[in-house]
C-alpha cells in the first residue's frame, strides 16, 4: 500500500480525486480502489516542547537559567489534533512505501518529515520514501505530478535548513524573550517583551526609519533649467549639470545648496548662444516584468490595491485551494521550468476564456514567444505563481480574488508579448562653459507594455519625468540660442514611513539595510529577511504585540515598540545576524554547508547576548506602558519569531544534540 502523507487535507482530497475510484473515506484519510491510501497533516502536528519540559524548574521565568540548551531536542504532538497522529500512525505501519506530499517548500518538506521520524520509520522504508511536488491542485496537474515521483532522500538538505531555522528560531526567541522581560521588570515594564531574530530587527527598521523622520531638518537646493530654440523656432529644455569645481557647494546628493551659485549660472546662461556637444541615440527594449513570487505580488497589490500582505496571502491560499485557479502561492521564484512552456497554450485558452477583458483592444498574446521566464536553473522546488488551466468564473470570485486574479493573469500573459521597445535621445548642450543635458523617449513598440493601462499600474510608471519631452530634430555641432533662465528651488525631503508595500520591499532586499560593509558584500539581494511564507505573519504579529500601529497607509512603532528596540543590543536590532542566517540556511538547503557549522556559533553568540542583556537594565522602557497580558499570565509558547512551528530531530538531518557550552 502506497501512503501519501499530504500537508494539509485541501491537497489530500486533490491527490485522492486522481486516484482510482470508488474511494472510501475514513476519518482523517481516504483509501483508493487499488488499496493506496492517502492522508495529511493539518499543519504541523508536532511543536517544540516546553521548556519546562527538560527541566520543571524552568517553568518559573528566572534569569539564572539562561540560556537554555536542549541537550536532546523533544517534540511533543499538539493537543488539538493529536487524532490526525494516531490516525497517521496507524497507516504508516500498514504502507509498504511512504509519500511525502508536503508543500513544495522548506517548511512542507519538514512538517512530514517530522512525523515521519516521529512514527520511527527506518531502514529501507525512510530510505525508499518517495517526495511528491505539487503547486497546481487541478487533476490534470497533480496527475503530471504523480508520475514524477522523486527520492525524499535528494531533499534531505531542504529538511535540514528547515530543521536548523526551526530549533535557532526556538533558541534565540525563547532565551532573548526570557531575558529582557525579566529585566524589563526591574524597571517597571509588567509585559512581555517579545525577542525574536526576524520579528525584532524588522521593527528596527520601523523605529530607524520613524526616528529619520522626526529628526529631519529639511533645507533648499536649486536647480537651473535652460530655455532653447533652434534656429526654426522650436523650442526644449535642458537641465544644469554642476561641473566638480561646484562640489564645495553641494550635498552628498550632488544637489546644489547654494542660492547665489545658481542665480550666478541664471545670468550667465540667459540670452546666450548654445551648442549641442553630444548627442547619443539608440534603439532599447525591455524585457517582459517575470511572473510573480508571493512578495512581489504583496509588493504590487499593496501599491495598487491597498492590500495588506496578509490579506494577499489568504487571498491567494483561497485562489489556490477553494478556487483552483493559480499554482502553489508561497513561492519565493519569479521563474518557470521549462517543461511547463507546452503547457502554455492551455493555460492562455483559460485565461482568456475567463478573463478576455485583459486583451481587450490589444494584440493576442502569441505562445510561441519565450521570455526569460523560463529558465530550470532558477527553478528549485518551486515555481513562480501563474494561473492555472482551470477557466475563471468571476461571478464565483470576491472584488480582492478577482483583483490579485487578474494581477497575476495579466503578468503571465505578458510573457506572451515581445518587448517593449523605444528610441531614446541623450542631448548634451555647452551654454557658457556650462553642462546642461536632456532626454527623450518615443515609443517604437509597446509589447507587453500593452496588457498594462497607464494610471494605477506598477509597471506604468516613468524613472524620469524629462523624457517625457519632445525633442526637436539636432545634430551634434549645432547652435541654439539660450533664452531666460530659470531657477528652480526645491526642499529635501524626509524619508516617507514604511507602507506595507515599502516593508515588503525592505524584508526582500534586506542588504540594503545592513550595517557592517563586509557582510554586505557577502549577500545578494535575493537574500531576505524572513521567507515568502512567514514574512506576512511576521508583520502581522509586531502589530498583534501592540509593536507597531497603522496611521493611515503609513506602519509606524508604538512606545513599546520604540522602548524595546532602544533596549536591545544593536546585533538583535538591525538585519546583519539574521540575514547572514538566511545565508546560512540556504547554503545547508544547497548542501554547502552542515547543520552543526551553523548551530554551534549560534549558541556561542546567543550566550555572550544573554550576559550583555543581564550586565544591563532596559531603561528605555521605564514608564512606558504595556499593552499585552501581565507577565505573571503569559507564558513563553515556542513560536517565537517567524517560526510558528518547531523542528524535530530526524535520521536525515542529525541526531539532535545542541550542548550546552561549558
Amino acid at each position: 500500500m502506497i501512503l501519501y502523507i499530504a500537508e494539509k487535507p485541501s491537497l489530500g482530497r486533490a491527490i485522492a480525486e486522481v486516484l482510482p475510484k470508488p474511494h472510501k473515506k475514513g476519518e482523517g484519510f481516504i483509501t483508493a480502489a487499488n488499496g493506496d491510501c492517502v492522508s495529511w497533516c493539518i499543519g504541523h502536528l508536532l511543536e517544540q516542547a516546553e521548556p519546562d519540559s527538560y527541566d520543571p524548574a524552568f517553568k518559573s521565568w528566572k534569569f539564572e537559567h539562561l540560556p537554555i540548551i536542549p541537550q536532546q531536542w523533544k517534540m511533543k504532538p499538539k493537543a488539538k489534533t493529536r487524532g490526525q497522529i494516531t490516525v497517521l500512525r496507524g497507516l504508516v505501519k500498514q504502507a509498504s512505501v511512504l509519500v511525502n506530499a508536503g508543500d513544495p517548500d522548506r517548511e512542507g518538506q519538514l512538517l512530514v518529515d517530522e512525523v515521519i521520524a516521529h512514527l520511527g520509520v527506518k531502514g529501507d522504508k525512510l530510505n525508499q520514501t518517495k517526495r511528491l511536488l505539487i503547486s497546481d491542485l487541478n487533476p490534470q496537474a497533480v496527475k503530471r505530478a504523480l508520475g514524477q515521483l522523486r527520492s525524499n532522500r535528494e531533499f534531505i538538505p531542504l529538511s535540514t535548513s528547515a530543521l536548523a531555522r526551526a530549533r535557532a528560531d526556538w533558541l534565540y526567541g525563547m532565551n532573548m524573550t526570557r531575558a529582557y522581560t525579566i529585566q524589563g521588570r526591574k524597571v517597571g515594564y509588567q509585559g512581555v517583551l517579545s525577542v525574536g531574530r526576524v520579528q525584532t530587527p524588522l521593527l528596527g527598521l520601523v523605529v530607524r526609519r520613524d526616528e529619520e523622520i522626526a529628526n529631519f531638518v529639511s533645507k533648499p537646493f536649486y536647480e537651473v533649467l535652460a530655455n532653447l530654440t533652434t534656429d526654426r523656432g522650436e523650442a526644449f529644455q535642458a537641465k544644469w549639470q554642476p561641473s566638480e569645481a561646484c562640489q564645495p557647494y553641494m550635498d552628498e546628493d550632488g544637489r546644489v545648496l547654494s542660492k547665489k551659485l545658481a542665480e550666478n549660472v541664471v545670468n550667465r546662461i540667459s540670452q546666450q548662444q548654445a551648442v549641442v556637444t553630444d548627442l547619443q541615440s539608440k534603439d532599447k527594449q525591455q524585457n517582459q516584468p517575470l511572473p510573480y513570487s508571493l512578495s512581489a505580488l504583496q509588493i504590487d497589490a499593496a501599491k495598487r490595491f491597498g492590500m495588506s500582505a496578509k490579506t494577499v496571502l489568504d487571498t491567494c491560499q483561497s485562489l489556490y485551494e477553494k478556487h483552483k485557479l493559480i499554482t502553489y502561492p508561497r513561492s519565493d521564484s519569479r521563474y518557470l521550468p521549462k517543461e511547463q512552456f507546452s503547457l502554455a497554450p492551455k493555460v492562455v485558452d483559460a485565461v482568456l476564456k475567463g478573463v478576455s477583458e485583459l486583451v481587450q483592444g490589444v494584440d493576442a498574446p502569441d505562445c510561441s514567444i519565450k521570455s526569460k521566464a523560463w529558465n530550470d536553473k532558477k527553478v528549485d522546488a518551486h515555481h513562480a505563481i501563474v494561473p492555472t488551466e482551470k477557466v475563471a468564473n468571476l461571478s464565483s470570485l470576491t472584488q480582492g480574488e478577482k483583483q490579485i486574479y487578474l494581477q497575476i493573469a495579466r503578468q503571465y500573459l505578458a510573457q506572451f508579448y515581445g518587448p517593449y521597445q523605444y528610441h531614446e535621445t541623450l542631448v548634451v548642450v555647452d551654454i557658457a562653459n556650462g553642462r546642461f543635458t536632456t532626454k527623450a523617449k518615443q515609443d517604437k513598440a509597446l509589447g507587453w507594455k500593452q496588457l498594462f493601462p497607464q494610471k494605477g499600474n506598477v509597471h506604468s510608471k516613468t524613472d524620469d519625468t524629462e523624457s517625457l519631452q519632445h525633442l526637436p530634430p539636432l545634430i551634434t555641432g549645432q547652435l541654439l540660442q539660450s533664452g531666460q533662465g530659470e531657477l528652480i528651488e526645491k526642499n529635501t525631503q524626509a524619508p516617507k514611513a514604511f507602507s506595507d508595500a515599502t516593508l515588503l520591499a525592505a524584508m526582500t532586499g534586506i542588504s540594503r539595510y545592513v550595517t557592517d560593509p563586509e557582510i554586505r558584500k557577502i549577500l545578494k539581494e535575493t537574500d531576505g529577511l524572513g521567507t515568502e511564507a512567514t514574512r506576512a505573519g511576521i508583520i502581522e504579529l509586531l502589530f498583534k504585540r501592540g509593536f507597531l500601529q497603522r496611521q493611515g497607509k503609513s506602519i509606524v512603532a508604538t512606545e513599546v515598540g520604540k522602548g524595546l528596540i532602544n533596549s536591545l543590543p544593536l546585533s538583535a536590532t538591525t538585519p546583519d545576524m539574521t540575514a547572514l542566517w538566511e545565508s546560512h540556511l540556504n547554503a545547508i538547503s544547497r548542501k554547502e554547508s552542515k547543520y552543526q557549522s551553523f548551530m554551534t556559533p549560534l549558541v556561542t553568540s546567543l550566550t555572550q547576548l544573554i550576559e550583555q542583556a543581564g550586565a544591563q537594565l532596559p531603561t528605555s522602557l521605564q514608564g512606558v506602558k504595556s499593552t499585552a497580558a501581565p507577565f505573571k499570565k503569559r507564558r513563553y509558547s515556542g513560536k517565537n519569531s517567524a517560526a510558528k512551528s518547531g523542528g524535530q530531530s530526524n535520521t536525515h538531518a542529525t541526531k539532535g544534540r545542541c550542548k550546552r557550552p561549558a
